[in-house]
């Protein structure tokens, strides 16, 4: 069984105290947040949490249920009846699932400052995850005709967080190279130009611009590139 690997030392704190939102401990007098924000969490139960998938699922369920009653000569009553006992617990799990993605939000707050990502997660046990600038070797943005979207952070090389401590808040499927990810972050675009402009600062290298909602009509194609290795 391969071994869960622990982010590198620093770069994740457990604590129940903040100095300011979203920041364990207080910025240095040299750097500054340029921008801070969280999921929209309908967004993040849609995409993370599959809830409209789900759904459709549990109609599917219902219908076929219904079906195969009414196959079998049952009459109308007895179908309502039956649908009515599944009905409950199909809007329950559904109901905690949205309750999950709605906490889950709630309690998540991203911050790129000009010297750092800060993302401070969970909903029982609170996860700061600090990266710095330099430590980021490439993003990428995909956002939503509204402006909602995901950037994903790909890690320096020698760099890596295990998949299970970030989730939710990581790219889907990357399993062994797991990617950090502001998710379902309104004003994708913005955010993105943001951080290729600090990232470039940071660094000295030059950072592929965030196309802007102005820009595009608010249409980004998936994987835009923005910061280039």
């Amino acid at each position: 069984m391969k071994a869960v690997r622990r982010p590198p030392p620093g770069m994740v704190q457990e604590h129940e105290f903040e100095a300011q939102p979203g920041l364990p401990e207080a910025l240095p007098s040299t750097e500054r947040i340029v921008w801070q924000g969280a999921p929209d969490w309908k967004r993040l139960a849609r995409r993370a949490f599959h809830l409209r998938k789900l759904m459709v699922y549990f109609a599917g369920v219902l219908a076929v249920r219904a079906a195969f009653l009414a196959a079998d000569g049952a009459p109308a009553g007895e179908v309502l009846r039956s649908l009515a006992m599944l009905a409950p617990l199909a809007l329950a799990a559904l109901g905690m699932l949205a309750a999950i993605a709605w906490f889950s939000a709630r309690t998540t707050v991203y911050t790129i400052t000009t010297r750092r990502v800060v993302m401070r997660i969970g909903i029982v046990l609170t996860l700061t995850f600090n990266i710095p600038l330099r430590r980021i070797a490439a993003a990428d943005l995909r956002a939503d005709d509204d402006g909602i979207g995901d950037i994903p952070l790909t890690l320096a090389d020698d760099e890596s967080i295990a998949w299970v401590h970030l989730w939710p808040h990581c790219r889907p499927l990357r399993f062994a190279r797991p990617q950090p990810m502001l998710r379902s972050v309104p004003g994708a675009a913005d955010v993105a130009r943001r951080l290729g402009e600090v990232w470039a600062a940071e660094t000295g290298r030059s950072a592929t611009p965030a196309p802007t909602a102005a820009d595009t009509g608010a249409t980004l194609p998936a994987g835009e590139p923005v910061l280039a290795r």
